[in-house]
């Protein structure tokens, strides 16, 4: 079963969309349909042995059927839309040039009826088109259905300037609501306009320009100042600063050089840079974040979901209601049919649920955009919904909350200067790979490197060695003891490594995991945004995750846990938790957890398939303040959603209210449709700006 992307340029009608999916998946040679508005796009899953080539031509039929001036392109990016579509902009103009001069010029009853007619003809024949083409096809409950009879309607009462109006503001409205759709989805691409469409690639000694995609493994490219990395690779000559910032979301560069891995979308500040290719394209760490990004924005959240469904069966009961009104209350009251098929038409147009369908996605989608400006990528609306109602923080310690690098908390000598003693330890352990002798490389100088000679690895126990003639051995306390010395009795978290010198024992050296840096203003950032539980997963000794959970006012510590233990322990805390759970690790040894979560977050994720596979949010940076920051998105993020439903429906049924006593007239409906829609649509584009507190919590 093959799959192919689908791109669908001038595709503006999100309900369009959505009928297009049913449809296509009605045929036979297609096994699913996956639609992507905000990405203007549809993955198109074929039955086994089928072909695109074989229903291509039904696809593009069945399309333009629904919206006819959508263009299909096979697995080639569309470019950006300039925002209004120019037909509908001359006819809305010519439209509102005849209906002024309508007005304008006193050419008497009959002239104004004229003006009046050729204005809706102006407006309404696209409109009208597609209701004929959903009427075709069986599936004409729709927003064009609405305004359609509603304007025809009031023209047949009478009400000429009401009926142009009805579809003149419709008509803007959906102006606007394109430009609305378009502003997103190019500030999205614009976001992640990372990837370099070429590279220069040297082949056998000579440097040329070649397309980014035609690029293999194993080639070398030269990266200069103010470019961008076109594929990912490891640096074979140079040093340079890296801009990351649009992977990541930090502001600070990264220096890089020789042997270092570089990642596509990084910006070389200065230097020039030799990279040889280890991805391609496709598989480039840009890449498979656009595709990841623009994914992400078109699966819905559960509000989202609800109005999709909700609108498929909202506008047969509307129009079944307005028929009621429009026959049977005339019937029943004795008022005259002509006032109740006015307020009926007047119904139709308020009912339109043009504001929800398209407000509530957009809000989502211009969530995620400044989520992923942050270098927080969220794979779904869904998700950014479930952060919104998460009390219960789980987070691995080593690499998560703690640097995963171990530092020289203290030192102490017995009989020796204690300088000299941590002078020779340094020397010593020079040549170890183990972690914690990494930790002493700076204690030591060439000129002390040069003195140690018949170094040996104890496995597990420590190392032995002999400097300047002294016979030092540096090790556990059960290596110590082995040699029949007594070491200092050392309590608490921290790693430790005793010494000995010419068979007498020396002292030791405490070394420590240090904490990452605002780790504790993050833990009081979270309880901030109602976080009420915390907890530490850990495979560590307990000592040593005791310490971090107290330094950092953690509630509850589990240690030395193996991968599924650590399972299990999530599983008790889901069972504890009122709300949602979230775990947050490194994404690469933690995939299980991560993907029992509720919401599973990995952190410094930037160029892992594992972290980018297993988490449901992707965190491009290993900063602990973009925890705190993406629970502000997600609830600024609801909170504009449940605003834009609250004030559209709210204004509709005050409209409705209205129109059913009779007090309320055609203008006011548009308002109710046209004008609610475009308000709940900008608003939407609220979600892309920060709230104030990130940059309050930022700031400190």
């Amino acid at each position: 079963m093959q799959t192919h992307t689908i791109y669908l340029k001038n595709l503006s009608c999100a309900h369009c969309a959505g009928k297009m999916k049913d449809s296509l998946e009605k045929l036979p040679e297609i096994a699913n349909v996956e639609m992507l508005f905000t990405s203007q796009k549809m993955n198109v899953t074929m039955q086994s042995g089928k072909d695109l080539s074989d229903v291509f031509d039904n696809i593009k039929q069945i399309c333009n059927g629904i919206e006819s001036e959508v263009q299909l392109v096979v697995d080639k990016p569309i470019e950006e839309d300039s925002g209004f579509n120019k037909k509908s902009l001359i006819r809305i103009m010519l439209g509102s040039a005849i209906y002024a001069l309508a007005f304008l010029i006193n050419s008497g009853q009959a002239g104004r009826i004229i003006l009046f007619s050729v204005t809706y003809i102006v407006l309404a024949y696209p409109v009208v088109i597609e209701l004929v083409k959903s009427i075709k096809a069986h599936d004409f409950f729709d927003e064009n259905f609405l305004m359609t009879i509603a304007s025809l309607g009031a023209f047949m009462l009478g009400e000429y300037p009401e009926g142009v109006a009805v579809m003149l503001f419709y008509q803007v409205g959906e102006l606007f609501e394109q430009l609305s759709v378009n502003k997103s989805k190019n500030s999205i691409r614009a976001l992640l306009n990372i990837m370099p469409d070429s590279a220069n690639v040297i082949r056998d000694g000579v440097e040329s320009n070649v397309r980014a995609i035609l690029i293999n493994i194993g080639d070398v490219i030269i990266v200069r100042p103010g470019e961008r990395i076109p594929l990912d690779g490891t640096i074979i000559k140079g040093i340079s600063s890296m801009d990351t910032s649009a992977l990541t979301g930090e502001s600070l560069p990264r220096e890089v050089q020789e042997g270092d891995s570089v990642y596509s979308g990084l910006v070389v500040i200065d230097g020039v840079l030799l990279v040889e290719v280890k991805a391609t394209f496709e598989n480039s760490t840009a890449s498979r974040i656009l595709d990841l990004v623009q994914e992400a924005s078109d699966k819905k959240s559960k509000a989202q979901s609800f109005v999709t469904k909700f609108s498929k069966v909202y506008t047969p009961i509307v129009v079944v209601l307005a028929a009621c009104m429009a026959l049977f209350v005339p019937i029943i009251t004795g008022q005259p049919f002509s006032e109740w098929i006015y307020r009926a038409l007047l119904f139709l147009v308020v009912s339109c649920p043009c504001a929800l369908v398209l407000s509530v996605p957009l809000s989502y989608f211009a969530g995620l955009g400044a989520a992923s400006k942050r270098g927080i990528l969220v794979k779904g609306s869904g998700f950014m919904e479930m952060l919104r109602e998460v009390d219960t923080f789980v987070f691995d310690k080593t690499g998560t909350l703690t640097e995963g690098t171990f530092s020289v908390d203290e030192y102490s000598a017995v009989l020796m200067d204690k300088q000299e003693f941590i002078k020779i330890v340094a020397a010593c352990e020079n040549a170890s790979n183990h972690p914690l002798a990494k930790a002493l490389s700076s204690y030591a100088s060439k000129d002390d490197l040069d003195n140690v000679s018949e170094f040996k690895e104890i496995s597990g126990k420590g190392v032995m060695a002999t400097y300047n003639g002294k016979q030092v051995l540096i090790g556990t306390e059960k290596l110590i003891r082995e040699a029949e010395l007594t070491p200092t009795q050392i309590t608490g978290a921290k790693a430790v490594m005793h010494v000995a010198i010419d068979g007498k024992y020396e002292g030791y050296v405490l070394l420590k995991d240090t904490i990452k840096k605002n780790a504790k203003a993050v833990m009081d950032g979270l309880r901030k945004q109602g976080i009420k539980r915390i907890v530490i997963l850990s495979g560590d000794r307990q000592d040593a995750a005791e310490s971090v959970a107290k330094e950092l006012g953690i509630d509850e510590v589990y240690a030395q846990l193996l991968p599924d233990q650590k399972v299990e322990k999530l599983e008790v805390e889901m069972a504890k938790a009122k709300g949602k759970v979230c775990y947050v690790g490194d994404g690469i040894n933690d995939a299980p957890v991560l993907k029992r979560a509720d919401v599973g977050i990995a952190m410094g994720a930037l160029g892992s398939d594992a972290a980018i596979e297993a988490a449901d949010v992707v965190l491009m940076s290993d900063e602990l303040t973009k925890l705190p920051v993406s629970l502000m998105l997600a609830k600024k993020t609801r909170s504009i959603v449940m605003q834009n439903i609250v004030f559209a429906i709210g204004v509709k049924v005050f409209v409705l209210v209205l129109g059913a006593l009779g007090v309320a007239t055609m203008w006011e409906a548009v308002f109710a449709d046209v004008g609610v829609t475009i308000i709940a649509v900008f608003s939407s584009m609220r979600a892309m700006i920060p709230p104030k507190e990130i940059e309050q919590f930022e700031a400190k």
